[in-house]
């Protein structure tokens, strides 16, 4: 099968002008249509977002190469589209595409297609081939062109390449989790920069239709470096003692001279297999340096935890807003205040389920960073230890902390399983791993983690008593500030206990710097994904508007996944702009009498207008620096 087998000439558009990726999308559905191949179009419409969702198919140099398989496709097909003024497809690379491929995968054990789809996107990296089909002038043509193309392709392919004497020898691996375009690409990418160093090169691709080029093991036991570009699982047991590089299936494709450059270096670290199944789940993939292990491992707990952030503070942000519609907050008494949210049944019934989902954000933010570290007998012990920091003093921080280390705990019973009879190492996994493994968490948590943070907290309280008679300035840059800094944990704690003791003492001002600091790092969080898109990947970019419902509602918790994600440069930018507002809140003389409710308490603020000029600017601010400090991303 010929890759022009899959094209319909009632399928390609020489002169689209879609206005916005999803206009692309859905102008590609339409001609993939058109083929008579689709036997509902909604729900392949459906597959093709799905599978946008996962991650861009604008894979770089103008090129998007978008796809979906499923029950829908009756035929294997292809749709495409050439955008001579260019549309933004949140590619890799960040710049607008001008050709676009559609592919129409039917749900099939035949996957013959796969095999011509992953020639075209091998095609895709020929600058010249590419040029050309922007160009064509009718649709025959640009048929013409990839037809001339597959046939010098398919010559090409009949050569067997044979290993010369004294030649380098590199081997590669490359998946998706789709496994269509971006995984032929990047193979063809490491290919092209191996051979332009004059390195004999072999790669295996994991796509969609099962392992093609599987290395074997005596090229494995040749070979002077391996290559692995996936997102998705692949075999490593194979690569032990091997010197090995891995990343993301992006890099494979961007960046194939410069891992060929690294792999011939030299300077590689021996891979050491672990586990008994000897494969890994690459799903950011790991460049080898600690630092990105790290990050790896703390996003695999931030995604988990996301749902329930977002979930859970939205229905709070509902049962404040309940509340603030129903009664009026100025007749309540201080005691009442207190409750707010939760007066009204309706509230309280909002504000209970939000609780529940919430109660879940510790727990599931240290179990899957652990499971990241220690796989499966890791999830428990995480559980664990971020349900008693959730319980206890430590919060988001001790979370941290104790994912890690629960992560590690089982990495070290595992090695210590090692040595044991081989007919007691087979129950470690559901006896020794989570009776000692728990045990082990739970005299950390509170033998180490929870006093530490406790005396943190009392040395903040006292501090800040000490500090109430002097700068009311500092004293609100101050309280605005560690609101931010660690979002729920024990800084932001502290800060918020001493808020709503000065409202018992009658010291109002205290509090509307507290609330105003802890509602800014949401809503400048939100603001920066809107104004800084390429600094945010496609999740992040998708969630962060609800972060204004939060943050209006003083749910500062609402930007802890893209603190944690990225902690360097998002806290000290929200700690800047959380600082500003709680000392502009104080300078402006404004006065809270309530202990929550953030926008929704309005009607209780003393120099109300004010108050919110505070926010709006402690909120630019953020979302300025937010711009300035975090760094480009390419999904």
């Amino acid at each position: 099968m010929r890759i022009t087998d899959l094209l319909d000439e009632r399928s390609i558009n020489l002169n689209g002008a879609p206005h916005s990726k999803k206009e692309a999308l859905d102008q590609m559905v339409e001609l993939m249509v058109q083929s008579g191949k689709i036997n509902d179009k909604e729900a392949y419409r459906r597959l093709v977002y799905a599978r946008e969702e996962e991650s861009t198919t604008g894979v770089g140099e103008g090129i998007a190469i978008p796809h979906g398989k499923g029950d829908a496709v009756d035929r294997p097909g292809l749709a495409a589209m050439v955008v001579p003024e260019g549309v933004d497809f949140e590619s890799l690379d960040g710049e607008p595409v001008s050709l676009i491929f559609l592919i129409a995968a039917p749900n099939t054990k035949d996957n013959i297609h796969l095999d011509v789809l992953s020639k075209l996107s091998v095609l895709m990296m020929d600058e010249k081939f590419a040029e050309a089909l922007r160009h064509a002038g009718s649709a025959e043509e640009f048929l013409k062109i990839i037809d001339d193309a597959d046939t010098k392709e398919n010559k090409a392919d009949a050569v067997t390449e044979v290993k010369e004497e004294g030649q380098k020898k590199i081997l590669g691996v490359t998946s998706c989790p789709t496994g269509i375009a971006h995984t032929y690409m990047a193979a063809e990418a490491i290919e092209k920069a191996a051979k332009a160093k004059n390195c004999f090169v072999k790669v295996e691709t994991r796509g969609s239709g099962g392992a093609k080029n599987v290395l074997t093991q005596a090229e494995i036991d040749e070979a002077d470096c391996i290559i692995v570009a996936a997102d998705a699982q692949v075999p490593m047991e194979r690569f032990n003692g091997k010197r090995l590089i891995e990343v993301p299936v992006s890099e494979g494709i961007s960046k194939a001279g410069a891992l060929v450059e690294k792999a011939l270096s030299g300077d590689i670290p021996i891979y050491k297999a672990t586990g008994k199944d000897g494969s890994t789940s690459v799903s950011s993939a790991k460049s080898g340096s600690i630092g990105h292990q790290v990050y790896t491992q703390l996003m695999n707990g931030v995604s988990h935890m996301l749902p329930f952030v977002v979930g859970g503070g939205i229905l709070i942000a509902l049962s404040f807003l309940i509340d603030g519609l129903s009664i009026d907050i100025n007749s309540l008494s201080a005691e009442a205040r207190a409750n707010f949210g939760t007066i009204t049944p309706v509230a309280k019934l909002f504000k209970g389920i939000g609780g529940t989902a919430f109660a879940f954000m510790f727990p599931v933010l240290a179990g899957f960073i652990a499971m990241a570290i220690g796989d499966r007998p890791a999830l428990a012990l995480g559980f664990v230890g971020g349900m008693m920091a959730s319980q206890g003093k430590s919060g988001f921080l001790g979370a941290l902390v104790v994912g890690f280390a629960a992560g590690y705990l089982v990495l070290a019973l595992r090695k210590l399983c090692e040595k044991l009879p081989q007919a007691i190492e087979k129950i470690a996994p559901v006896l020794i791993y989570p009776v000692l493994g728990i045990l082990g968490i739970g005299l950390l948590m509170n033998f180490v983690v929870e006093p530490i943070m406790g005396g943190i907290n009392t040395a903040l309280n006292n501090g800040l008593t000490g500090m109430g008679g002097s700068s009311k300035l500092v004293l609100g840059a101050l309280l605005g500030a560690m609101m931010a800094v660690d979002m729920g944990g024990p800084f932001n704690k502290a800060a918020y206990v001493f808020g709503t003791a000065s409202i018992a003492s009658g010291n109002y001002d205290v509090m509307a710097a507290v609330m105003v600091g802890g509602m800014t790092p949401p809503c400048a969080i939100a603001l920066a994904t809107l104004l800084f898109k390429n600094k945010f990947n496609k999740e992040e970019r998708e969630n962060g508007p609800m972060n204004f419902i939060m943050g209006l509602a003083f749910i500062t918790e609402g930007a802890i996944p893209y603190a944690a994600s990225d902690p360097l440069h998002v806290l000290p930018a929200c700690l800047i702009g959380s600082g500003v507002a709680g000392a502009l809140s104080m300078l402006f003389k404004c006065t809270l009498m309530a202990p929550h409710g953030g926008i929704f308490v309005v009607p209780v603020v003393g120099n109300a207008l004010m108050y919110l000029v505070a926010l709006v600017v402690g909120t630019v601010v953020s979302a300025v620096l937010l711009g300035v400090f975090k760094k480009k991303i390419a999904e």
